[in-house]
């Protein structure tokens, strides 16, 4: 089926509760209110027409500006080869919605990571603590205004620029090619060269 399909298969079992479909660059979406979402996966699950046995993602988005954290659920049907999208959009300032662990067990970790990351609360979750981070962390750093922690139990968590230290290594072997030449120039022994044209030509001569 196609994306318009299923969602006219949708708005014709829940109204006005399952939003427009949005177009979009790839994919089409639709919002739905989060009071519904368990329903509404449920749904997506047992129709027999639509059979989407797989949550094959639940990721969120933060949008700071418009106080929101956006819920983003993919589904993918194994049997009848078609996908579908929707979203819930959340408050910011405490985003809680019912978990869909009940329907897929996929969306245990999925809802975890996003709870340790993004501080979504999924109501009904059978395990719901942080995945990613120590239990203790402090803050969400998938947030847009994420502030890290300077330290963790006295652990530093500055890190430097990664490029940084390939300067360092590069300074390193100048520094160790420099004197080894000077060791060799004091013993008097000539540093090895690469053979020239001419002699790697006599050589084959000899060769053959």
């Amino acid at each position: 089926m196609t994306f318009e399909e299923i969602h006219q298969r949708l708005a014709g079992k829940f109204g006005a509760a399952i939003g427009p479909l949005a177009p979009a660059n790839k994919d089409s979406f639709a919002v739905v209110p989060a009071a519904e979402i368990v329903a509404i996966c449920r749904h997506l699950k047992d129709d027999p027409d639509l059979a989407f046995d797989c949550l094959m993602n639940l990721s969120s988005v933060d949008w700071p500006k418009k106080n929101q954290i956006e819920i983003v659920y993919h589904f993918w049907s194994y049997a009848k080869r078609h996908s579908f999208i929707l979203k819930v959009a959340l408050d910011r300032a405490a985003p809680a919605i019912a978990s869909v662990e009940s329907v897929w067990k996929a969306a245990d970790w999925l809802e975890r990571e996003q709870f340790d990351l993004m501080g979504v609360q999924f109501d009904g979750h059978p395990d719901l603590r942080r995945i990613m981070m120590p239990d203790d962390w402090v803050g969400f750093p998938l947030r847009k205004d994420y502030k890290e922690q300077p330290s963790w139990h006295n652990i530093t968590t500055t890190r430097e620029n990664s490029l940084e230290g390939y300067v360092r290594l590069d300074e390193f072997r100048k520094k160790v090619a420099e004197a080894a030449s000077a060791t060799a120039q004091a013993s008097g022994a000539a540093a090895p060269t690469a053979p020239d044209k001419d002699a790697a030509a006599a050589k084959k001569e000899v060769l053959q």
